[in-house]
């Protein structure tokens, strides 16, 4: 499990982290989300120890990360995948990690393939593509088989069967192996098919914890999604009825007010045709921009 306890850190005049407190725990993926500047990097740096925070904790199975022995038995992580010798091969990059803990070579084998790199792994990793420094990055972090796993957007770089692969392989870590994993993106589409619990942060303080489907029930908010071929017609005689009405991209238009029962009765008095009245079937990503509105530092002019 991992435990983070009213971390607060200050960069010169930025405040960093603002009192951030959350948990990851086991047999579950965490999303951790937020915006740029968040502090969603820098919380994960104080967890790993490369960042002293100015107060709080940050706690891996009740303890500090840098007085844990051969700490990759406790935590792997995935910061970026970036860094790496290129001139080294993927398996000599994994055997001086597994030395460092005291790891038999065959363990450096066994990671190699469970990432994908079994044919790949005498191969230099600087000619490899993003996608596969992600799968090696993946194969250090499971070096020491830790309970707990920290990956920092594992999802860039990845063509579609790597999504696939990762999107089922972080559930299998969590759900048939029991460990706690922590998974920050900004991809939300991918971590909804991923996670379970999401934590939204935004300027240095967690802003939502909640369980997915949670935060999807709230982002619907009891909408409605309404087709129609008619749809300038169903838009007036519905805000005639008091409706909010918004229409979609797609020519669907989203009805915020009457329950779908009092939709279908005033287009049917009204002989508005339809063909579809539907629960409003809302996205992380929906959840996400409503509760980061106010948190966002960077953003461009509309």
């Amino acid at each position: 499990m991992i435990t983070i306890e009213g971390l607060r850190k200050r960069f010169g005049p930025t405040l960093a982290l603002d009192g951030m407190t959350f948990t990851v725990r086991p047999g579950h993926v965490t999303g951790f989300v937020g915006p740029n500047g968040a502090g969603k990097s820098t919380t994960m740096r104080v967890i790993l120890g490369l960042d002293a925070p100015d107060e709080g904790a940050a706690l891996v199975g009740g303890r500090a990360y840098r007085s844990l022995d051969r700490p990759l038995c406790h935590l792997g992580s995935l910061l970026d995948a970036a860094a790496l010798q290129p001139g080294r091969t993927a398996r000599n990059h994994l055997l001086w990690l597994a030395h460092s803990q005291g790891l038999p070579a065959r363990r450096v084998d066994e990671v190699l393939e469970l990432a994908g790199l079994g044919g790949a792994g005498r191969r230099k990793a600087g000619g490899y593509s993003l996608g596969m420094r992600q799968r090696l990055g993946i194969a250090a972090a499971l070096l020491g088989d830790p309970p707990a796993l920290m990956l920092d957007e594992p999802f860039n770089g990845m063509d579609p069967e790597g999504i696939i692969w990762m999107r089922t392989f972080l559930r299998q870590l969590a759900e048939d192996d029991g460990r706690a994993v922590l998974v920050s993106s900004h991809l939300m589409s991918e971590l909804q098919g991923t996670a379970e619990h999401v934590v939204v942060v935004g300027r240095g303080r967690v802003i939502a914890d909640a369980s997915v489907a949670e935060l999807l029930a709230g982002a619907a908010n009891g909408r409605i999604t309404l087709r129609s071929s008619a749809v300038v017609e169903a838009s007036a005689v519905l805000r005639e009825a008091g409706a909010t009405v918004t229409r979609n991209g797609d020519g669907s238009l989203t009805v915020a007010g009457p329950a779908a029962e009092d939709v279908v009765g005033v287009l049917n008095r009204a002989g508005v045709p339809f063909s579809e009245v539907s629960a409003h079937r809302a996205t992380l990503e929906d959840a996400y921009l409503e509760l980061t509105r106010d948190a966002v530092e960077f953003r461009a002019a509309s």
